[in-house]
Parts: structure tokens; C-alpha cells; sequence
């Protein structure tokens, strides 16, 4: 079976290579990724890779889909991409000093008949002390989910420190206006969780998902 990875995102083509999975193809998906009304993180992300699974799995339904989203979150604040330097900006002056939360949804489209063998259902990972979540209405046969929280802990971040790291433009289309994975990382003293999940996709938990749809 093919395998389609439905992101535009270098950072999670990358993340794939590195547990030695190379996509036949990249198709991001189209749709609209505008958060509903108090619609919590987890859900809001959960609810995002399903659909971007199911958008590439209509046009393509024989081909096995791979979907991510990945937000960062202050309570249950979802923090935008920062496409422009106020809101990249006013990101870090509120992740400054604190802890926040980073969740990704994976989701996988397995066709027929393997996907109805596999059976639906969500599989949640969170850190000890997470309330479980709701299975998504959209969860069923031939459809997997993981969704998998790491807590981020910030220093206090300078004016100087903000504007330096503006000025390396690492922050362009990034959820919560940073990049772990470059200048960013010397903010962060602390990570509860998966580092790869923080990236874009968590690497454990996507090669398990993986591994069940017989892509290894």
C-alpha cells in the first residue's frame, strides 16, 4: 500500500525519515483549520488531523493517509500560527515565565480491508493527571488517532530576547510562534514529554500506529 502524507510540513517529513519512513507521496489537505467556539485543544487538534485525513482519503481511498496537527496551548487557549511579527510577538510575551501544554494529533486512514479488520477507535497518550478524552464522532472504521500532550516550560524572556530571536524568523507559520528544534530551544530549561512531539509528530507513537497498518 501507498503511503500519503497529508502535511506540508518539512518538519514532520523529516520526523518520518528518521524511523525510516519515506511517504510515496505528499498531498497537503485543504480545509479549514479554524478553531469552533470553546472547542478545547486536544479536540480542536484531534478533530483537525481527522478531517485533513479524511479530505486526502476521499480523493485517494485505496492509499493509506497520514494526518498531523499540532497546537500549543495556554489553558485552554489555542495559540495561533504566527504569521506576522505581532502575533509571533505577543506568543512569546505570554509564553514567557511559564509552562504551556503542545499536543499533536496523528491520525491514519487504513483502507479495506485492513482498516476494517484494525477497527476504529481512539487512542489517547497524555502525561499522569489528564482528564481522558472523548472519542471523536469521526473516529470509525478504517480511521486511527493518537493524540499526545508534552508540557514546555519557558524562562522569563527579555525584550532583547524576543527581538533577536524575531530576527532570526524562526517563528514564521509556527504554532505558538517558536521553533524547539532552533534559537528557541535555549528559552526552554524543561519538557515533560515527547521532544519529537513539540517538533510536529510524535515519533513513538506514529511508528506504532504505523507499524499496525503494516508500514514499518
Amino acid at each position: 500500500m501507498r503511503l500519503i502524507l497529508a502535511s506540508a510540513s518539512p518538519r514532520r517529513l523529516q520526523l518520518l525519515k528518521r524511523i525510516g519512513i519515506t511517504p510515496a507521496e505528499i498531498i497537503p489537505a485543504d480545509i479549514d483549520e479554524t478553531p469552533r467556539k470553546a472547542e478545547l485543544p486536544a479536540l480542536y487538534t484531534q478533530r483537525v488531523a481527522e478531517e485533513k485525513a479524511l479530505f486526502i482519503a476521499g480523493k485517494y481511498p485505496q492509499d493509506v493517509v497520514l494526518a498531523a496537527d499540532t497546537v500549543v496551548a495556554c489553558g485552554r487557549r489555542i495559540l495561533p500560527k504566527a504569521e506576522d511579527e505581532i502575533t509571533a510577538r505577543k506568543c512569546l510575551d505570554l509564553l514567557s515565565g511559564r509552562r504551556h501544554r503542545v499536543y499533536t494529533a496523528v491520525c491514519l486512514y487504513i483502507p479495506p480491508p485492513l482498516g476494517g479488520r484494525l477497527g476504529g477507535g481512539l487512542i489517547l497518550e497524555s502525561l499522569p493527571g489528564c482528564a481522558p478524552l472523548p472519542a471523536s464522532p469521526l473516529v470509525g472504521e478504517g480511521i486511527k488517532s493518537v493524540i499526545v500532550q508534552t508540557h514546555v516550560r519557558f524562562n522569563r524572556l527579555s525584550a532583547n530576547d524576543i527581538t533577536q530571536y524575531m530576527a532570526s524568523n524562526e517563528w514564521k507559520g509556527k504554532a505558538g510562534g517558536y521553533a524547539i528544534q532552533g534559537l528557541a530551544e535555549r528559552f526552554i530549561p524543561w519538557i515533560g514529554g515527547s521532544y519529537s512531539n513539540v517538533v510536529g509528530l510524535p515519533l513513538a507513537e506514529t511508528g506504532q500506529l504505523l507499524k499496525r497498518a503494516g508500514i514499518q
